[in-house]
């Protein structure tokens, strides 16, 4: 039996490491997880005067009293989607913020429009101008807040500015993704008061001042966990995944089970086994959480290649995120793609060849369709992986995969 070890939650830490601003002073971050997108957090912060510290393999010291403008405006915003969580962050602390757009990987249609509705709730102004945006407000003032759509982001963003508003700010249809509630733990760690993270009203009493000193660790990636659950039940391996929080993986659980994987859930792993007999159809709709997860979307959809029959994938959540599908076909995947939503069938073996990740999670389907295919598979565009991915091919290696790096020269999209 293998064993592969999660890593932090990418999506918690790059909440967190913006929410350390508030403070102006230092706290310590463990189980930060070393990835592209924590770096480039990392430098942005660095920027604007934050000072980190590293602190053996995954715990950073967080320094932020030197931080004394409110301008985020470098060119690693663009690379960046969760560069947004600036807005919140320096907007709650000096009332006052200017950033240029977040990046972010390509999935159609993805405003920011809700976290607008949220600043200008509490009395922040929020004016475009030549690509950047500015925030301001004379006093920030505690008022509900009706999410027209579930939005992690804006969530997240309210969350943080309304952290030191004056009075009681009431986040109605928030997102309860299980970051939130990391990063809501970890505000209220520094003295936030805030109540109902994790549920669809999350009420946020703003307080005059918040402390360092603070040590929190990030919760484990739900997302990676997936992956490595999704890769072991896909190869028939069998394999033990560590360092998770089960209650965060119901709904793959649920629908590995029915494709015919074991799966075994314990204190804080999950053991993944070959079921009896061949893996089964199944139909997957993406939603907000507790909702099966769009970013598991395209590695289940490798796992369900296998799966003799129709299975159909519905994206309840993007516009855009079947453009991976192209590249698997490429491999000899049938695949029929209607705006959102796929039918794959499946049963039919897939053959090594030259493909490219498109995204993040896509890259991480690339992975797992050459673990499968027959053949060896070359896949480019790996910067995109190792945005989420911590040591992804070491792990991989250790748990039996014949799968290298190479080193090439590549020319980097700006908008990954």
């Amino acid at each position: 039996m293998g064993e592969v070890t999660i890593s932090g939650a990418k999506n918690a830490a790059l909440g967190v490491l913006p929410a350390a601003l508030l403070i102006g002073e230092v706290c310590t971050i463990e189980n930060v997880p070393d990835i592209l997108d924590i770096t480039r957090m990392k430098n942005i912060m660095a920027s604007l005067g934050v000072v980190f510290q590293t602190v053996g393999h995954d715990t950073l010291r967080v320094d932020t009293s030197g931080v004394s403008t409110f301008h985020a405006t470098g060119d690693e915003m663009h690379r960046l989607r969760a560069s947004y969580y600036l807005m919140g962050a320096l907007l709650g602390r000096f009332h006052e913020a200017v950033i240029t757009f977040p990046g972010g990987c390509d999935f159609g249609n993805r405003p920011i429009d809700q976290h607008f509705k949220g600043f200008e709730a509490l009395g922040a102004t929020v004016v475009i101008d030549h690509g950047c945006i500015h925030l301001k407000a004379e006093h920030l003032v505690g008022a509900p807040v009706y999410l027209d759509v579930v939005s992690v982001g804006a969530t997240i963003n309210i969350m943080l500015a309304a952290v030191r508003a004056e009075g009681l700010t009431t986040i109605e249809n928030a997102a309860k993704e299980p970051h939130i509630v990391d990063i809501a733990n970890f505000l209220n760690a520094l003295g936030a008061d805030i109540k109902g993270a994790g549920t669809d009203i999350i009420k946020v009493r703003g307080v005059r001042a918040m402390n360092g000193g603070v040590v929190h660790s990030i919760i484990p990636d739900q997302i990676e966990a997936g992956t490595f659950m999704v890769a072991a039940a896909a190869t028939r391996g069998n394999v033990m995944v560590k360092n998770v929080i089960p209650k965060h993986m119901e709904s793959l659980t649920a629908k590995l089970l029915e494709i015919n994987v074991q799966v075994e859930e314990r204190d804080d792993c999950i053991h993944i086994r070959p079921g009896n007999g061949p893996f089964m159809k199944a139909n997957i709709k993406t939603l907000p959480y507790p909702g099966f997860p769009t970013d598991l979307q395209p590695p289940v959809a490798v796992l369900l290649m296998l799966a003799a029959g129709v299975s159909t994938i519905t994206e309840g959540i993007y516009d855009n995120r079947f453009k991976y599908m192209e590249e698997l076909r490429h491999m000899g995947a049938e695949v029929q793609v209607n705006g959102r939503t796929a039918m794959i069938e499946g049963g039919r073996p897939l053959s090594g060849c030259t493909i490219k990740a498109l995204d993040l999670r896509a890259g991480a389907a690339c992975v797992l369709a050459g673990l499968v295919a027959e053949g060896e598979t070359e896949i480019l565009n790996v910067q995109y992986i190792d945005r989420g991915y911590e040591n992804l091919v070491e792990k991989l290696t250790a748990l039996g995969a014949d799968i290298r790096r190479e080193t090439r020269t590549f020319c980097e999209d700006s908008n990954d």
